[in-house]
């Protein structure tokens, strides 16, 4: 059963010259952006392989000199891929860690000594607890110490470093803020170990890597810039398209304290090791005509026309020759003929993206269609990872699929019950005891026990502590409710809403399960019954609590047992993939645009507004301000505001899609 499926999605077939360049002239050509030696890799695993060899080698040449091989050690997911492998060939090939020593990067302080929130426990749990590391051997900042022990505790493990002859090889991943370490934003180049306050972005992600509601201390001891900069190689590792922005601000941007990852700049052997999906911004990648000679295909071409229309400020139709040769795109001319061949060629495959039939229109020539015009009605299913994501992402198209007569499921695929606030279980609690003084004359003892239960935990409960079962499950009650109101207000059938409770989100904490067989099952199980012409999926896997990947592999992966069975039903299925709060869709990947009036707009927010739990009191609204329901407009505004600008139909909103093919 393939369970990854979502990390072979590849929107652009990147050549592969341009990102394992074949010589040195290439590569020199390809990085002239770029100030930090960058390693891009089409799959996360081979970046993982090239990391573990060069540790693998150091440790063979430093016991070879017969001494100890040095190595600082940053926590977080980028990095936990890297321990997983060498604790593989630990355990598989036999490479011994005997001749090891290890400096931890940072640790969280103030800390309880039980705390679940300690980078040593995390870096024991990924990696040093399976390998035969001497306990001698290994160091770290203690965030259990008296504040006023701090700067004498930093002192001296600056002198541990040197006395154990510097760090040989430094591994690190990068936050969203570029942060190091826990060197935030503003920290100076010269900069020692010291006790520093983690940004709240920070916070937010090293939660989610912990899998703990239990908030993560407000400060921590970290190695300064300049320690980190004092290891003889230094890694910094990324994966996936949220670490995009900030592998291009690292590796192309300027040296800044406001992106402290950029200090790697200064480091004569610093290399950046990321997949394709955490290259996407950097120029070789997005802008290759910048850099090289291209094959242009259509996606390239399209890509290339509207950057060159954002950076004149002209719709499509009015780029000119000029443009085109003063932004270097004269290899378009050479190949169109003329700016005008090229400018149609693009405004037309854009003009094919946009339809108001996400179902196809029947009896109609569905030639330049994004959806083909039978069969009529179609069977579909939207899945929902949780139970608003289908309004969040598609709300316009669901509503228009409805309404031009297909026949609609939509299937949640996990409860979304630890993203209810505790104030809603004590509302619906107060409601239902309510309701049993008045009507039941209180004669149900077992709600009336059931409550006493629920607000005296409610009323003990510290911040940190998971939910019991019985509150778990009424939070899915609320969560249910919602979506059922939700699709009744879009006209679909409660008998075609399915809650599939996919087993893998049931931990009862951040960190889910991994996703296994009973879930990729139930899904399929879905699947076989309905039969559907369209499936649409969630696309926006840079979802930061991961759910949404978890769940998109689940379709995935049941769709190809579909497929290996030879189900004749898919053979006229297609498979569309949205985008929801946190992301939208390049506008080179769009195949299909669904336009909204105003109207449909202002329904699609009343669609959200359904979801009130999810409203103000939502835990996971993110370093984002804005309501789920102002995102969603914003970027629905945003694409059609570009489709606008770039000489297209002006509407008020539009949800873009992208194809799936198995």
């Amino acid at each position: 059963m393939k369970m990854n499926l979502s990390s072979h999605i590849v929107l652009n077939n990147v050549p592969k010259q341009f990102y394992r360049p074949r010589t040195a002239v290439e590569r020199s050509e390809m990085t002239r952006c770029e100030k930090i030696s960058t390693e891009i890799f089409s799959k996360s695993e081979e970046g993982v392989t090239l990391i573990a060899d060069t540790v693998e080698a150091e440790m063979k040449r430093c016991k070879a000199e017969g001494r100890n091989c040095v190595l600082g050690l940053g926590t977080g997911q980028s990095l936990a891929s890297v321990y997983a492998e060498l604790v593989r060939r630990h355990k598989e090939c036999g490479l011994s860690f005997a001749n090891v020593t290890v400096f931890n990067a940072y640790e969280y302080f103030p800390l309880r000594p039980d705390s679940m929130h300690s980078s040593l426990r995390q870096l024991r749990g990924y990696f040093l607890d399976h390998v035969d590391i001497s306990p001698e051997n290994i160091f770290s900042p203690d965030g259990t110490i008296a504040q006023d022990e701090v700067q004498q505790h930093c002192r001296h493990y600056e002198q541990l470093i040197r006395d154990k002859g510097g760090m040989d090889i430094m591994l690190l991943g990068v936050g969203r803020m570029g942060n190091i370490a826990t060197n935030e934003p503003g920290s100076a180049l010269t900069s020692t170990s010291r006790i520093i306050l983690i940004d709240s972005t920070s916070r937010e992600e090293m939660t989610l890597s912990f899998g703990s509601q239990e908030p993560v201390p407000p400060c921590s001891i970290t190695m300064g810039v300049s320690t980190i900069l004092s290891a003889r190689k230094i890694f910094l590792t990324a994966w996936g398209d949220d670490k995009a922005d900030i592998i291009q601000k690292t590796v192309e941007g300027h040296i800044t304290d406001a992106i402290p990852a950029s200090f790697l700049q200064t480091h004569n052997d610093a290399k950046v090791v990321t997949d394709l999906a955490a290259a996407a911004k950097l120029t070789r990648i997005i802008h290759p005509w910048l850099v090289t000679n291209c094959e242009w295909t259509d996606k390239l071409i399209r890509s290339a026309l509207v950057w060159l229309c954002g950076v004149t400020g002209k719709p499509i139709l009015k780029l000119t020759n000029k443009d085109y040769n003063e932004n270097g795109l004269s290899e378009l001319l050479a190949l169109f003929g003329s700016a005008y061949n090229a400018n149609i060629k693009i405004f037309n495959d854009l003009q094919h993206t946009i339809t108001g039939w996400p179902g196809g229109k029947p009896n109609a020539d569905d030639t330049y269609r994004p959806e083909r015009a039978n069969p009529y009605p179609k069977r579909v299913i939207v899945f929902s990872p949780h139970p608003d994501d289908d309004v969040i992402s598609m709300g316009g198209t669901v509503n228009r699929l409805v309404q031009q007569g297909h026949d609609v499921h939509v299937a949640y695929e996990t409860s979304g019950n630890i993203a209810v606030g505790d104030e809603e279980v004590t509302r619906f609690m107060h409601f239902i005891n309510g309701f049993n003084q008045l009507f039941a004359d209180e004669s149900d003892q077992v709600i009336k026990r059931k409550y006493e239960e629920i607000k005296a935990f409610l009323a003990n409960k510290k911040q940190g502590d998971s939910d019991t079962r019985d509150i778990l499950t009424i939070k899915g009650l609320i969560r249910r409710g919602e979506a059922r109101t939700a699709c009744t207000y879009n006209h679909i059938p409660l008998d075609h809403v399915h809650f599939l409770d996919l087993p893998f989100y049931e931990s009862g904490k951040i960190e889910k399960l991994p996703m296994s067989e009973k879930d990729v099952n139930i899904v399929r199980k879905l699947i076989s019954e309905v039969k559907p012409h369209q499936i649409y999926v969630a696309g926006d896997l840079a979802d930061p609590h991961g759910t949404h990947r978890k769940c998109t592999d689940a379709v995935l992966a049941a769709i190809d047992m579909e497929k290996e069975a030879g189900a004749e039903w898919l053979k006229d299925c297609r498979v569309w993939m949205y985008r929801g709060a946190w992301a939208e869709w390049e506008i080179e990947n769009i195949e299909m645009c669904v336009p909204m009036s105003p109207e449909e707009l202002r329904a699609k927010r009343n669609s959200i507004l359904k979801h009130q739990s999810q409203m103000e009191s939502a835990p996971f609204l993110g370093d984002d301000e804005r309501l789920f329901w102002q995102r969603a407009e914003d970027r629905n505004r945003a694409t059609a505001s570009l489709y606008d600008k770039l000489g297209l139909a002006c509407y008020e909103a539009m949800e873009a899609f992208v194809e799936y093919k198995p």
